[in-house]
């Protein structure tokens, strides 16, 4: 893997994205050009008389400044970067291990012991050199090398070595949303892992967010094209946390207009503890505590009922669906289809580590298969017309392609995740004829439509072969 900060104006090539839900486009031979701080200015189409007059002038530019004009390979497409709304962290060493567990084993014996390890100690190391900065570097650059221009990232419940995800998401120039997760209640989390007190949550969050923005407005008024960072209210979830800690974080969100960040409706354990402490739903209960609202994003969203999806829908909070962990940990199949047809949006993640995987391509692939497992049922011995949800469930490749791009964008309302004037340059260069990574098709089955869905289930990372954040190429194989 390579990194480098080659910045262009004018790109040269075809792209497919997701401009609306449930269909696609393939923008063929466009030229998208510029502005100075990585936003697309303009796309021009052959089909427009302009065309050969702003390509021509394009390359003269790009004669006398070298890099001014980036132009497609012949067997090279391009995807929107993923918008990744779910990741753990510190638990990237932990990924694809014990997952055969049970949750409570997995949590306790595997997740919190490896989370309390990102502690930065009185004396420690404050850049996290010694532990967490090499792990987090190691996780942003797997991320972007995967496509994902943009991450949603839980930190620990240590504030300093959270603080040290956000700077290795800079340095790698990954557009990021951070939170210093809060669990503070002593009867629901281990001694060794816990913020000290309420008092103490509440003070470190305000922190965080302050350093957490003054490092973004630095970086910003050093480069134009810095892609942003972002701090983010992190309730770990409702069975974590006091209820002075849920009220204040949510006063702070309101205070700095804040991203909120958390578990709802993740697992019927989940969805229990909530109706068990304040007699009400997991996401009533979050929206009385403030934290459901625009730009707060709630993972999972497994066991949302009706009432609460009109709950998100009338606060515009999020649902960040994960496929992948919720075939481990959810206990059932998140109704996709059902909720955003109720006018939630929703978005992707990974869930690393109950998720294994650092690809949205994998949960974008399970997404799909898991709205059909939805729909059609699993169990033989169940007659047919009682087997599956009793509506209509699936989704399309192209619908869980929406979700991993302009879906995440509007989640994080972000001008992010499609090909339209306006919205950052984000994006990823498929190359479509790698050896024994072919997806030419050999010539066969060459509709728009065709080509767009054998990248989405058959992509291998070494299809990958450049990602670029804001209009700046910052990860390069090969």
């Amino acid at each position: 893997m390579t990194t480098t900060t080659a910045a262009a104006r004018a790109i040269r090539g075809t792209f497919f994205h997701t401009p609306e839900y449930g269909s696609f486009e393939m923008l063929e031979q466009a030229l998208i050009e510029l502005d100075g701080h990585g936003a697309i200015e303009r796309i021009t189409l052959p089909a427009d008389p302009a065309y050969p007059e702003r390509l021509r002038a394009a390359r003269e530019a790009n004669e006398r400044e070298p890099g001014y004009l980036f132009e497609l390979g012949e067997h090279e497409v391009v995807l929107p970067g993923f918008v990744d709304l779910h990741v753990h962290a510190p638990q990237w060493p932990q990924a694809g291990i014990a997952l055969d567990e049970p949750l409570e084993v997995w949590l306790n014996e595997r997740t919190f012991p490896l989370e309390a390890r990102f502690g930065i100690p009185e004396g420690g190391d404050p850049t996290g050199g010694d532990f967490a900065l090499p792990i987090y570097l190691d996780l942003v650059g797997t991320l972007l090398s995967r496509g994902t221009t943009t991450c949603v990232y839980f930190g620990s419940a240590d504030r300093h070595s959270s603080e040290v995800l956000a700077r290795a998401c800079a340095q790698l120039n990954q557009r990021a949303v951070v939170g210093k997760v809060v669990m503070d209640d002593p009867a629901a989390n281990p001694a060794f892992y816990r913020d000290a007190s309420p008092e103490q949550a509440l003070a470190d969050t305000e922190d965080f967010i302050a350093a957490v923005e003054q490092h973004a407005a630095r970086s910003a008024a050093d480069d134009p094209r810095f892609p942003g960072l972002f701090p983010a209210v992190t309730p770990r979830f409702i069975p974590s946390c006091t209820e002075t800690a849920l009220r204040g974080l949510g006063e702070i969100a309101r205070a700095h207009d804040a991203y909120v960040q958390s578990h709802c409706d993740e697992s019927q354990w989940q969805s229990g503890v909530a109706r068990e402490r304040f007699s009400t739903s997991d996401a009533e209960a979050l929206a009385d505590f403030g934290l459901l609202k625009r730009k707060a994003i709630m993972a999972h969203g497994t066991f949302l009922l009706d009432g609460e999806a009109e709950i998100f829908r009338a606060t515009g909070a999020a649902l960040a669906h994960c496929p992948i962990s919720n075939a481990y940990f959810g206990n059932a199949v998140c109704p996709v289809r059902r909720i955003h047809g109720q006018g939630v949006t929703i978005g992707l993640g990974t869930d690393i580590s109950g998720g294994f995987s650092p690809s949205l391509y994998d949960d974008i692939r399970m997404a799909v298969m898991a709205s059909r497992i939805l729909e059609d049922g699993v169990d033989a011995r169940v007659p047919s017309e009682r087997r599956g949800a009793g509506e209509p469930s699936r989704i399309s490749a192209v619908e869980a392609l929406y979700l991993a791009t302009k879906g995440g964008g509007e989640a994080l309302d972000l001008p992010i995740g499609s090909f339209e004037a306006g919205r950052a340059l984000d994006m990823q260069v498929i190359d479509l004829k790698r050896p024994f990574a072919d997806l030419t098709g050999n010539g066969m089955f060459t509709s728009p439509a065709d080509q767009l869905e054998r990248i989405l289930y058959l992509a291998t990372p070494e299809n990958i072969r450049a990602v670029w954040v804001q209009g700046r190429q910052v990860f390069a194989r090969g």
